[in-house]
């Protein structure tokens, strides 16, 4: 029985990165032997068990074949004679089929300390194709290591490429893709992980709304990239520059899908993009099973976006039902997701990346004048019911007013 730290590990290893998760594979070994030593078995589509004291993992050394569609159409096939090589070669990436034993020795039968060398993301055998979900990992890897200068392989790009074609990706559950998904959008590059699903197809089955972008401009006064598809990518680097959350960085992906529907006869013009977005928005929220969290501020972002980018011109009115509508007084968070969402739309356009958006403070100050109305005075004078709610949109409407004119006047 020989026991290897294999996949990532020893991958970010070998690049000096730090190591969070590591992956062991036990080759030589039954089931049998493994509980016999005290380890416990968990999961059901393969042996792996859990170390009696540290409760790290370690799965039995497996080959898979493919037997139906989708990321779960396989079946898996361990014992004492599947070899260390067989175990590696099933794995996506050569980067991520090497192994090292306890005394640092590294195991690598199929380059993968070349193709780290050359920052290659390469597919280590045909069987790649087999595996759908590997076209959003390999999306995701490129994202993650594009600051290393890493990039795909051409000979695996096309194997993506037939995979995008072959309707496999359609038998992915959204659990699935949003896991992929949500992490890439979160690695240092997220808009390199929707830039390799473009080349390889995969954007345009797996989020058609986004592909559409593409190609569609936008006027070059406030819109300097003019491709409103290129703006969608800048926008989401910027969240990533800016540190912003998952939920403001799934907002600014899909914030501006309603231009994909505007009829080129009105180009570049984009009339009631908003409203025409709030659709897509719902659709590609539904697709992955979004968390709610997520759902939620891509709609309010969708929708209102250019109220934040007009918010210095807009009547006292207008900005009590834009806090109204984020139920500011009992969610703040939620409002100051989406003025960062705003700030990353209108930072990522060409040449304007560092340019102040002074509307951001105006709508936190707003949002203070409109909270830091009391309730108290009202249901003193005896208000209650719809009166109180009336009251209070009165008073607050007034507080944006006195809030406004002192703005207005540099004060």
């Amino acid at each position: 029985m020989r026991i290897y730290t294999v996949g990532g590990a020893v991958r970010d290893r070998l690049l000096g990165l730090p190591v969070t998760d590591i992956d062991r594979v036990v080759v030589g070994a039954t089931e049998q032997q493994m509980l016999d030593l005290g380890y416990r078995p968990v999961g059901s589509d393969f042996p792996v068990f859990l170390a009696p004291t540290s409760g790290d993992e370690y799965a039995l050394a497996r080959t898979e074949r493919k037997s139906g569609k989708g990321y779960g159409g396989f079946v898996f096939h361990a014992s004492p004679d599947v070899t260390l090589e067989q175990d590696l070669i099933r794995r996506d990436l050569t980067i991520n089929a090497m192994a090292q034993d306890d005394d640092g020795n590294i195991t690598d039968p199929y380059n993968g300390q070349q193709d780290l060398q050359q920052r290659m993301l390469r597919h280590v055998s045909p069987a790649f194709a087999e595996d759908p979900l590997r076209v959003l990992r390999v999306a995701r890897f490129a994202a993650r290591y594009a600051p290393l200068g890493f990039r795909v392989a051409d000979e695996t790009l096309e194997l993506m490429r037939q995979l995008s074609e072959s309707g496999e990706l359609l038998a992915l559950t959204p659990e699935r893709s949003w896991k992929e998904i949500s992490r890439a959008l979160m690695e240092q590059q997220p808009q390199v992980f929707i830039e390799v699903l473009r080349q390889c197809g995969a954007l345009r089955v797996l989020l058609p709304e986004v592909e559409a972008l593409f190609g569609v401009p936008q006027p070059e006064a406030h819109h300097p990239e003019i491709d409103s598809g290129v703006h969608t990518l800048a926008v989401l680097q910027q969240a990533a520059l800016h540190g912003q959350p998952l939920s403001v960085r799934w907002a600014c992906l899909v914030h501006d899908l309603g231009k994909g529907t505007t009829p080129p006869s009105e180009w570049p013009r984009h009339i009631a993009h908003e409203q025409r977005g709030l659709k897509l928005i719902k659709a590609v929220n539904e697709r992955f099973k979004a968390p709610r969290e997520c759902q939620e501020l891509a709609l309010l972002v969708g929708q209102y976006h250019t109220h934040s980018h007009r918010a210095l011109e807009l009547k006292a009115s207008t900005l009590l039902e834009l806090l109204q509508s984020f139920d500011v007084y009992r969610r703040p968070e939620r409002f100051e997701a989406f003025i960062a969402a705003c700030e990353m739309d209108a930072r990522g356009r060409l040449g304007l990346e560092k340019r102040a958006y002074p509307q951001a403070e105006y709508l936190r100050g707003a949002a203070r004048a409109a909270i830091g109305v009391a309730v108290k005075p009202l249901i003193e004078r005896g208000l209650q019911g719809q009166a109180l709610g009336e009251g209070l949109k009165a008073e607050r409407l007034k507080a944006l007013k006195v809030y406004k004119a002192a703005s207005n006047q540099g004060l």
